[in-house]
């Protein structure tokens, strides 16, 4: 049996990552973790790394910001994989740079985990939430550093629990705002289902320079359809409210970043469709087809959660 890669996770006490450190090991690789000092300071990310560490996983003390512990930790492994938060995108600068001059990983796997910031339709509305992504994502490439990006576009518990109804936790049961004509369809993908799919691409060479899109079958709807699905689940019509393009934009343009980032978000995946207007096969690969063996937390199961 081929020796599995020896794997560096970066961000393993957030949500995401957490999962990915869990999943490397549940799949018997190498596991190493590097870990902020501060780290130990927070009781639920001490726990977190307790569980780790007593599963396996390797600790290793550094951060973003220390290029020496970065190459210390770099040069133990094959693969490293980086899910700090979006907007702290450009803190991968070094770590890119490290990467480079180790000369040893043989993929790379950076902070992504969403939208595809290279398809994105609605660039000058957000332009500081995607540049980060997208200006890493140039860097790896003049550096030629292999690598994969992931994009599962919403995690779940995003948008999905308020049927993409701004400022609402949990689903509306009178009445629902649809944006645009209702038609665009959005993707949901559970993070855990992330995790698993982004470990299952490390050793994958189908994935190599590539990026890994998700789409389950099940995980594509549109607000008119979340709509039809969640009333059918309560047995209730809801009053259909409906607010053209023009006017959710207006909405957006009087309202300050980021306190606007929900509404852009919406207008991104419900009325531009910029999770589903391309195709897969033509820039990417999919990760449903790849791995068809993964199950997928569908939309509707998740909806019964919340009924």
């Amino acid at each position: 049996m081929e020796e599995k890669s020896k794997v560096l996770i970066i961000g393993a006490t957030g949500r995401l990552g957490y999962h990915l450190a869990q999943f490397t090991l549940q799949f018997g690789h190498p596991t190493y973790i590097l870990i902020r000092d501060s780290s130990l300071n927070d009781p639920n990310k001490a726990q977190k790394l307790n569980f780790l560490s007593t599963a396996g996983a390797i600790p290793l003390k550094g951060s973003l910001e220390d290029e020496n512990s970065l190459m210390e930790a770099v040069k133990q492994v094959d693969v490293v994989i980086c899910s700090i938060p979006s907007k702290q995108a450009l803190d991968q600068k070094l770590l890119v740079k490290v990467i480079k001059e180790s000369g040893c990983i043989k993929k790379f796997i950076p902070s992504e985990f969403g939208v595809d910031p290279d398809k994105i339709q609605i660039y000058n509305l957000v332009h500081r939430f995607y540049a980060g992504k997208t200006e890493i994502r140039r860097l790896i490439e003049a550096e030629g550093i292999p690598y994969t990006y992931i994009c599962c576009n919403l995690f779940m518990g995003y948008l999905l629990p308020s049927l993409a109804q701004p400022g609402l936790k949990a689903p509306p049961r009178d009445k629902v705002t649809i944006f645009g004509d209702g038609n665009a369809k959005a993707v949901f993908v559970k993070d855990v289902d992330v995790a698993a799919c982004t470990i299952n691409a490390i050793d994958d060479p189908r994935t190599l320079n590539k990026t890994l899109y998700l789409r389950p079958q099940g995980n594509v709807y549109s607000i008119n359809e979340l709509v039809a699905m969640w009333e059918n689940k309560i047995g209730r019509e809801l009053e259909n409210v409906h607010v053209p393009e023009e006017e959710l934009l207006l909405k957006i343009k009087e309202s300050s970043y980021p306190d606007n980032l929900e509404m852009i978000f919406i207008y991104s995946a419900f009325v531009k469709g910029d999770h589903t207007y391309f195709d897969i096969d033509e820039c990417g690969v999919d990760g449903t087809e790849l791995y068809p063996h993964l199950k997928f937390t569908t939309v509707s199961e998740h909806l019964d959660t919340l009924v």
